[in-house]
């Protein structure tokens, strides 16, 4: 049943002890304030890393060209290595495991693409089928490039879901034809790419094709593999693999670091897991830290309270109160503190994520917390606080009510 003139009794004695309550009230804010704000940072922090993997194979191979920083065989340092499509037919023919490949051809600069009155430019790459699985792109429209656009050296274009909004508007962009870099190409596909938007502003083409018409060459400037559902050790052998035989057909040093450059994404990935266990350990550390800070300066605050209160005890007593109606005040005045501040450093640490989640900060995103992690951490500091005060308010109620009205 709801005791008016005890709740009017509570508060104010909070008003008349205001310094006291504010110490309080902040220790409990800060504590909670603190916590939420480390782990909304910390989810944040992951939550950016994790989306920039979305638009890539997690169990792909990439492979780079470098120069050689080291002498082997009488050969000098500084030769640059270069890739063909016999790299691409190694890869295919000589190693198990791995589920696609794709090459990639780089048109230098942005190609200007030509649609009725409007030129815009775009990157543009030539690249294999397999490339579809590499990148994770999602076809919106139409097809990918498929092998007999290879062989054919067919003059085809995949388009992004950027480059198809700003070139075709509301049209349907399947089947019309689009000058590129002064060449006409017929777009068969529309892709869409979670992750980084850049990704669906790129214009793919048959990589037969772009050797073929801009370079006249069967150079390629990067490879890439997937390797199905291969566990991360065997990932890890595959590399070493692919480097030995790669040191073997140009002919450099397999210590050699700068000669190519092999990026697992795998274990890249899985780099960054640990990373960010540790900073979760650590932000729980410090979070953890700020509750205990918050519970002791509660904790402190009551046995002040307590005594002060200790001549109000004996009078009280002295005119018929009971210990139990005495320690029942101390206990929801504690609750009422620590329960209104809790709650307004969890509502303000929410408040603040949310203003930094509008913020478009490269690998930071959504900084946001389970709430009711936010919630138990309240409830944690209000009991400590509440129980803080409990015993010694206990002890202060057993004393005899002279004994009470003269303690200074």
């Amino acid at each position: 049943m709801f005791d008016y003139d005890k709740w009017q009794e509570i508060f104010a004695s909070i008003q008349r002890h205001k310094l006291r309550t504010t110490l309080t009230a902040l220790g409990v804010f800060w504590g909670i304030f603190m916590l939420v704000l480390l782990l909304g940072a910390g989810n944040g922090l992951r939550n950016g890393v994790e989306y920039e993997f979305q638009d890539d194979a997690l169990n792909s191979i990439w492979i780079r060209r470098g120069v050689t920083s080291m002498e082997y065989q009488g050969l000098p340092e500084g030769r640059p290595i270069s890739f063909d499509n016999e790299d691409y037919d190694l890869l295919i023919d000589h190693f198990d495991g791995i589920e696609h490949a794709t090459g990639r051809f780089y048109l230098r600069g942005d190609q200007l693409l030509v649609y009725k009155d409007k030129e815009l430019s775009f990157p543009t790459r030539g690249v294999h089928p397999g490339h579809q699985q590499v990148e994770k792109s999602i076809i919106i429209r139409g097809r990918y490039i498929n092998q007999r656009d290879l062989d054919e050296y067919r003059k085809v274009a995949v388009i992004g879901k950027e480059v198809a909004a700003s070139v075709f508007g509301n049209e349907n962009p399947i089947g019309k034809e689009l000058k590129i870099g002064g060449i006409i190409y017929t777009v068969v596909g529309e892709y869409y790419e979670e992750g980084n938007p850049n990704e669906m502003r790129i214009v793919y083409l048959p990589i037969s094709t772009v050797q073929r018409v801009y370079a006249g060459t069967k150079t390629l400037h990067q490879l890439m593999i997937t390797t199905g559902d291969m566990p991360l050790e065997e990932m890890k052998a595959l590399e070493k693999e692919i480097k030995m035989a790669m040191a073997a057909r140009h002919q450099f040093a397999l210590a050699d670091p700068r000669a190519i450059w092999m990026s697992n994404m795998g274990v890249q990935f899985q780099e960054y897991q640990n990373f960010f266990r540790a900073i979760r350990i650590f932000v729980w550390f410090v979070g953890i830290g700020s509750i205990i800070a918050g519970v002791i300066g509660v904790s402190n605050i009551m046995l002040i309270v307590v005594k002060d209160r200790t001549r109000e005890i004996g009078v009280r007593k002295a005119l018929g109160a009971t210990p139990r109606d005495f320690i029942a005040m101390i206990f929801q005045e504690a609750i009422v503190i620590t329960g209104l501040a809790g709650c307004g450093g969890l509502a303000a640490g929410v408040g603040v994520l949310a203003i930094i989640s509008d913020l478009e900060v490269q690998y930071f995103r959504n900084p946001e917390i389970n709430i009711w992690v936010g919630l138990a951490a309240t409830l944690v500091l209000i009991l400590a606080g509440a129980l803080a005060g409990l015993l010694p308010a206990r002890q202060a109620a057993r004393i005899h009510p002279v004994v009470a009205m003269k303690a200074d």
